[in-house]
């Protein structure tokens, strides 16, 4: 039986065919089934352990009381876009119509979906960072389009300006831009930012950016919207979610901001998709987009604990880190360790030290693949006790006794 298709192409783009040219499981599955079979702590996907702001979880559960349980409409709820205007005003000053410029999606990776099939063309070329985000190669080889990446290495994660201008030309379409990054946890300097704009004006392109973690920043590190630079807006699709930000990523609200010729493509795409999601859940994150600076500042500081529990203790068990400035994750380097292979090593963790990460290679496609061939990405989207626990873990890596996990 031919089960090649167009899937197919989306499987090969998220660097998930087998050796028989069949899609597999994603790494994530895998290392979650290991997880669960060895009674590690996985701390391989990223989804919080813990719920969000009770005002946001007890406004869904007052929707559905009130029946609010049906199709909402195709562009989204009325408050929730009204809240993702007032939202855009206040944090950066963007002046978008709730009416027009605004689009409510199944999590940011529908609006992903939908923007890059709406608006790239069959041999259209798309330049995004690496390693990436899977669904991104995934949805550019659906769009029929050419992947080209820009390396972000260890530890910085800042692109080299050369291979940038490099990379973007006449044929590039849209120019995806994640910052802050996953799964690298960086953010993209102010002048790479204005370097973007400044090519993607040069060639026309269109730049697309994946913002989800806008809020969850560390250190003092404030996020620059690429729509807010000279130039961005007219060009721009500013994608983000509820989902980072609340811990609700179960509930898959995300959207889309854009000019509204823009919006008005990419929903003639989107109502193809799910058509329309979450209804009660989209007044709930009306309710989380609206509360007071300090909740927000409350969710990274929460995050940051994390990150500060999980990055000593991967330096005392060896591992070479690139501290994060943003999100829910942290890049090690295992070389230090002696493995110079992260995908077997992360295979052993769960043996050696009762823990699950995901390795950065699988972020990657074929050419930079080597160069992050030690590199393993950790969560700390998890609660402390739980970090506290797969602190004592690593330590297992130091002490060569496994701990925690089952024979």
């Amino acid at each position: 039986m031919d089960v090649r298709g167009p899937w197919s192409r989306a499987a090969q783009g998220a660097n998930l065919l087998g050796p028989d040219g069949i899609p597999g499981t994603t790494i994530f599955a895998e290392m979650s089934a290991l997880a669960l079979a060895t009674g590690a702590i996985n701390l391989g996907q990223g989804f919080p352990d813990y719920d969000g702001p009770p005002e946001v979880l007890d406004a869904a559960r007052e929707a559905i009381g009130a029946g609010l349980n049906q199709y909402p409409p195709g562009r989204g709820t009325a408050p929730l876009r009204q809240a993702i205007a007032a939202h855009q005003r206040h944090w950066y000053g963007l002046e978008v119509d709730p009416d027009t410029d605004v689009l409510v999606t199944a999590g940011a990776t529908e609006a992903l979906a939908a923007t890059l099939l709406a608006l790239v063309s069959p041999g259209d070329e798309v330049v995004t960072f690496e390693p990436y985000y899977d669904a991104y190669g995934a949805l550019i080889a659906l769009a029929g389009a050419r992947h080209v990446t820009v390396p972000l290495e260890f530890p910085d994660f800042q692109p080299d300006p050369d291979r940038l201008a490099a990379a973007i030309s006449d044929r590039t379409r849209v120019i995806l831009v994640n910052t802050p990054h996953n799964p690298t946890g960086a953010v993209l300097e102010h002048a790479v930012l204005e370097r973007i704009v400044e090519l993607a004006e040069r060639h026309d392109a269109l730049v697309v950016t994946d913002e989800v973690y806008e809020h969850l920043l560390f250190d003092g590190t404030r996020h620059v919207p690429v729509a807010t630079l000279p130039g961005a807006r007219e060009r721009t699709v500013t994608i983000s979610s509820g989902g980072k930000t609340f811990s609700t990523t179960g509930w898959k609200i995300g959207w889309l901001t854009a000019p509204a010729p823009l919006v008005s493509a990419i929903t003639a795409v989107k109502q193809f998709l799910t058509y329309v999601n979450g209804a009660p859940f989209q007044p709930a994150i009306a309710i989380g987009l609206g509360l007071p600076d300090p909740v927000f500042a409350a969710l990274a500081e929460r995050l940051q604990r994390g990150r500060d529990l999980l990055v000593p203790a991967l330096e005392a068990a060896g591992f070479a880190v690139a501290p994060p400035r943003a999100g829910y994750f942290v890049v090690a380097d295992a070389a230090p360790l002696g493995f110079d292979d992260a995908a077997v090593l992360c295979g052993e963790l769960p043996r050696l030290a009762g823990v699950v990460g995901i390795p950065v290679s699988a972020f990657c496609g074929p050419d930079l693949r080597d160069r992050a061939r030690s590199l393993v990405r950790f969560a700390f989207c998890k609660s402390e006790p739980v970090l506290a626990e797969a602190a004592l873990r690593l330590g297992a890596l130091v002490a060569g006794q496994p701990r925690g996990v089952t024979a």
